[in-house]
């Protein structure tokens, strides 16, 4: 290579190693969103009970909690970008066995899928460390915003492309292999010129001690507090909100449209939090304010559900704050990419079987007692202690 060559080539690889980030994080709802709105002709064509779809939708997470411990180890072993590649090849697998005919291949597919993405979940906060430490909560705000953006586009081209197709609902599912294969073009190239193995310090010596473990550290726990606690929070509205909106007096038409701006203030949430979060006081101030701007949402809910446009927006709005929060932690709290990893994957793996057993928890509560207020109080005592638990997060220090 020329020395004029040298700068141009050098400037490229931080952009390919930006869009390589962009486009895992597309790829970590997209496949999971794509599925609900053609849920009932999968358990038409299959003969899925409705405890079966619900498993069969609560797959992936249950995927998420049990492999993400895994993912940090694997990381280190194989290093960054291999083991996000693998990811990425098992993820386009996953979804195009998912497509084939036959019950197993439905399952086996999921499965597949589920574990690919918990460790694209856990590696990817792991490469933001790496190559670019001074810029966590930009690039986790950005990534963030593309991951709810293609959960959306998923989501809303579902059911047009199920009908157009002609194919049902497997073309729909199938087509999101496509977008791993992109990706995998991506990161693939840059398997080569460098040292991909993660270190085993932040120096890099291997075989070496990766210093103090998260779960051995008062602050890993807060942080996986912290993930848990708000993962719990979304993933109640997420399945619920339609429901206690309705019985609230709220048409069923309106209450689509209160979740539609839910998600959609997520997307505007992750924006703000990645302009706020690098600022001086912009992490306390995320890590505090949103949980209780969520409180105010869910006890909106409870005395004024004619006003669920307002308490939809607001929830939506804390929610992805949180979320970016959440994984600019793994980052900012850790000290070297390779406990980063070890954070992400303690945290997600116990945030996602909160995430897993909540809307479960919640729908029970209702259940039993014949209505929501015990269930959305129950919402705001979780709101609160993440505003406690921010404030924990938000001091500046790191695992040891």
């Amino acid at each position: 290579m020329t020395s004029a060559a040298r700068p141009a080539a050098a400037a490229v690889r931080p952009a390919l190693a930006l869009v390589g980030v962009l486009l895992v994080a597309a790829n970590l709802r997209a496949a999971i969103t794509a599925v609900g709105p053609v849920l009932p002709g999968v358990q038409h064509e299959l003969g899925l009970s409705a405890a079966a779809a619900s498993v069969l939708v609560s797959l992936p997470l249950v995927a998420f909690a049990a492999i993400s411990p895994l993912a940090p180890p694997l990381a280190r072993r194989m290093g960054v970008e291999p083991a996000l590649a693998a990811a990425l090849g098992v993820l386009a697998i996953g979804v195009v066995l998912r497509s084939v005919p036959g019950a197993v291949w439905l399952w086996l597919g999921t499965a597949l899928l589920g574990a690919a993405i918990a460790v694209l979940n856990v590696v990817l906060p792991a490469l933001v460390k790496r190559d670019f430490p001074e810029r966590i909560g930009q690039l986790t705000g950005a990534y963030s915003c593309v991951q709810g953006a293609f959960a959306a586009i998923a989501a809303g081209v579902a059911v047009p492309v199920a009908g157009a197709g002609g194919t049902g609902w497997r073309l729909a599912l199938g087509i999101w292999a496509g977008l791993a294969v992109i990706a995998l073009a991506v990161v693939l190239p840059q398997l080569r010129g460098r040292a991909a193995r993660m270190p085993q310090t932040a120096a890099g010596a291997e075989g070496q001690n990766l210093g103090r473990s998260p779960w051995r550290s008062a602050l890993g726990w807060q942080v996986t507090a912290f993930m848990g606690l708000q993962s719990v929070g979304f993933y109640v509205l997420v399945t619920w909100l339609p429901s206690i909106e309705r019985a609230g007096g709220v048409p069923a038409a309106e209450a689509g449209v209160h979740q539609f701006l839910f998600n959609a203030l997520g997307i505007a949430g992750s924006l703000s939090a990645a302009g706020l979060v690098p600022r001086r006081g912009g992490l306390r101030l995320t890590a505090t304010v949103a949980p209780g701007v969520y409180v105010v949402a869910v006890i909106g809910l409870l005395l004024a559900p004619s006003a669920g446009a307002l308490w939809a927006c607001l929830a939506g709005l804390a929610g992805g704050t949180m979320i970016v929060v959440a994984l600019s932690l793994f980052g900012l709290r850790t000290a070297h990419h390779a406990q980063a990893a070890a954070l992400s994957g303690m945290a997600q793996s116990i945030g996602y079987l909160f995430a897993a057993a909540g809307p479960v928890a919640i729908g029970a509560i209702h259940d039993t007692s014949g209505r929501w207020a015990p269930a959305l109080l129950i919402l705001a005592a979780v709101g609160l202690a993440l505003v406690g638990v921010g404030f924990l997060v938000s001091r500046p220090r790191v695992i040891g």
